[in-house]
């Protein structure tokens, strides 16, 4: 039995979680929970919307041939599912039927931001001691995750070769962006890789994953606040308590209160770094489970960019009170 965390934010992992059909393999993944308890894993698969059931028996899957590549999702209170196509530079919103109900950005048609398709942030010949991209630019240059405001509006990072936050209406109408890149000054991005919108006290956390920082803004994107010390975070996600959870390339999972005073830090399933495990997206379910997916990296690679050996999405049972 492996257990991580402290007091309340205590979590056993569940071996085995995640049962797939016979040569099914499960990739890269963002995650959703809807409000029966099904968990979607939008995927870098041959099957790239599997579709689970709580205790992880595979239900179905969808979006064969057209989900190409995928990156974060985010589930309105309808259960409509909002997918962010990397490398087809668009963002699509279906409903929990695999029905196609918008596309937001052109497909296969990067926005210029200065480089070439595949070069950016990220991609096989990208290392970290690049330089973030030339100039900022409209939507999209593979997009990376979205969240909505209490209004509808759909806020969208635009992360892996573009520096913005970009704001559209629910009909998918662009109303205005920010954000520029750069390593240092607020506002600056240097792979804005995830985003999540806090319904409560209107604010917005963007996961400035290669700045190691978490950026905090109003909904009309004036910068808040600033938490640097994290590891590669890649993205926020907030529970209906109000705790947020950020998964990290470089860690695993911090556990922390909308002020960024730490509750606990999450060790992976498969030994804490530098062993082996990391976290790239996560979502917490309204029983208070985490689903994560998690990277296996070579440990003897420390000196360059991790190298990633496997993905897999696990499950964490809150065990805590």
């Amino acid at each position: 039995m492996v257990r991580t965390g402290f007091g309340k934010y205590t979590y056993e992992w569940v071996e085995g979680w995640g049962k797939l059909p016979y040569g099914y393999t499960i990739g890269q993944t963002g995650i959703a929970v809807d409000s029966e308890d099904r968990v979607y894993a939008f995927n870098r698969s041959d099957h790239p919307l599997i579709v689970f059931d709580r205790e992880g028996n595979f239900l179905t899957s969808w979006g064969e041939g057209v989900l190409v590549d995928a990156h974060g999702m985010h589930i309105d209170e309808d259960d409509n599912l909002y997918l962010a196509v990397k490398d087809a530079h668009v963002v699509m919103k279906y409903d929990k039927k695999g029905n196609q109900l918008m596309t937001m950005g052109t497909r296969d048609q990067p926005s210029d931001t200065g480089i070439a398709h595949g070069a950016g942030m990220g991609q096989p010949d990208w290392n970290r001691k690049q330089e973030p991209v030339p100039r900022a630019s409209g939507p999209f240059n593979m997009p990376t995750d979205l969240s909505i405001a209490p209004n509808g509006d759909l806020y969208i990072s635009d992360g892996y070769a573009n520096a913005r936050v970009h704001v559209f209406s629910p009909d998918g109408g662009l109303k205005f962006s920010w954000g520029q890149p750069g390593k240092f000054g607020p506002g600056e991005f240097y792979t804005p890789h995830g985003i999540w919108v806090d319904n409560v006290n209107e604010r917005v956390y963007v996961a400035d994953r290669e700045n190691d920082r978490i950026q905090i803004f109003d909904l009309q994107g004036n910068i808040l606040d600033v938490w640097n010390g994290f590891r590669r975070p890649c993205t926020v996600h907030i529970d209906e308590d109000g705790t947020l959870f950020v998964p990290e390339l470089r860690a695993f999972v911090t556990i922390c209160d909308k002020d960024g005073k730490v509750f606990t830090r999450l060790d992976g399933p498969y030994g804490n770094w530098p062993q082996g495990a990391s976290a790239h997206f996560l979502f917490v379910d309204r029983h208070g489970d985490i689903y994560i997916n998690t990277f296996l990296d070579d440990p003897t690679h420390r000196d360059k960019d991790f190298v990633r050996t496997g993905t897999r999405l696990v499950k964490y049972r809150r065990v805590g009170s």
